[in-house]
């Protein structure tokens, strides 16, 4: 009896487990298209330090003088910094002016896109993304 009723509550546990919502990780491929990348230059107005990704906004200006608000997303936090990129480098730019290089999202979401380099206020590069060109891009 005893047994009958540990297997009963390791299976009721078991499918409660499961019915838990748990965030999917994606590919680049299945969010943004290679084929579609482009520098942008605006400024800095905020960032989420996370994970799985890092995410930052810019405030970027179009040709007809319209400032539209573009989401970046970033390679892994810890990616990030053993790459180098550390959080100040992305307070330090707050209200500055940054350049990315960045690909767009594949489904036609307006300014969001996948970050692959920012040139930060002083000019350094960081890589904050994949390589998806095959190159990294100088500025």
């Amino acid at each position: 009896m005893r047994r009958m009723l540990y297997g009963v509550v390791v299976v009721v546990f078991g499918l409660l487990v499961a019915a838990i919502p748990a965030p999917a990780h994606h590919s680049f491929a299945a969010e943004f298209d290679a084929n579609k990348c482009t520098d942008l230059t605006g400024t800095f107005t905020s960032y989420e330090w996370q994970n799985p990704h890092g995410y930052f906004h810019l405030d970027v200006k179009d040709p007809s003088g319209t400032v539209n608000s573009w989401t970046f997303e970033t390679v892994s936090l810890s990616t990030l910094k053993r790459s180098g990129t550390q959080r100040r480098d992305f307070e330090n730019s707050i209200g500055k002016t940054v350049t990315v290089r960045a690909c767009l999202a594949k489904n036609g979401t307006k300014n969001r896109a996948a970050a692959e380099t920012i040139k930060l206020p002083d000019g350094q590069v960081h890589r904050i993304g994949q390589d998806v060109e095959g190159k990294f891009s100088e500025y």
